[in-house]
């Protein structure tokens, strides 16, 4: 039977960049078949119009329900047994999206495959990476570099291994270290995605406070399934 390939790409008010995206994610060239879903997650912009013209199929939330749910709702939709989850504000480096899923096709072993940035690239999230780094350690052993990295490439095993989806920017740390201890395997590796630069803005400082928090409320939480 062909691969069947699910590439998920969740979007809040994401019409500057998201067209880009999906015009590289266009070109992949990989194994099998693939779908392309776009998960609207209640945006208010031209969000809805540039996904319906570009994906093969998009997901529409009346509100705004936060990245790890939108990521589970894209599952549902899809038919595969492969999951590809990018960003929607990579633009053309969106095409980095294929190798990573190749990286995971040629690993037998392989369940999830994190995209890390090359050495010297900035990955940015200063206190929120560290601490996220730091808990995955302490609750898996696993030593992860890019823990918030959203670009991840996934076995049907390691989805079905996430305990709880709905945990908004917190959902890279909560899958990592679900998956770990299933007893799956993680690999990292580098690829130069890029970003749009959210900078010393409000709206930067903002998003950055709001996904702290979500990752200290998912190491909260996985501390005590630990204990149970």
């Amino acid at each position: 039977m062909a691969q069947r390939s699910a590439i998920i790409i969740p979007a809040y008010n994401e019409g500057e960049y998201l067209q880009s995206t999906l015009q590289a994610v266009r070109q992949f060239d990989v194994p099998g078949t693939k779908e392309v879903i776009v998960i609207n997650d209640g945006s208010s912009d031209d969000t809805a119009r540039i996904a319906e013209s570009w994906a093969d199929a998009v997901v529409h939330l009346p509100e705004n329900r936060g990245k790890g749910y939108a990521l589970w709702r894209g599952i549902q939709a899809a038919n595969a047994d492969f999951f590809l989850f990018l960003d929607a504000d990579l633009a053309e480096t969106a095409r980095y999206g294929s190798s990573l899923l190749e990286a995971l096709y040629r690993g037998t072993t392989k369940d999830l495959v994190i995209a890390a940035l090359p050495p010297g690239q900035k990955s940015g999230f200063g206190m929120a990476k560290k601490t996220a780094s730091r808990a995955i350690y302490h609750l898996t052993g696993w030593k992860i570099a890019a823990p918030l990295s959203g670009q991840r490439a996934l076995s049907r095993k390691a989805v079905q291994a996430v305990t709880d989806w709905d945990c908004g920017f917190g959902i890279e740390v909560a899958m990592t270290i679900d998956i770990a201890r299933a007893g799956l395997t993680v690999y990292e590796v580098s690829y130069p995605f890029s970003h749009r630069e959210r900078g010393k803005t409000i709206g930067g400082f903002l998003h950055r406070g709001r996904q702290y928090a979500a990752i200290r409320r998912v190491i909260r939480q996985k501390r005590q399934e630990g204990r149970l």
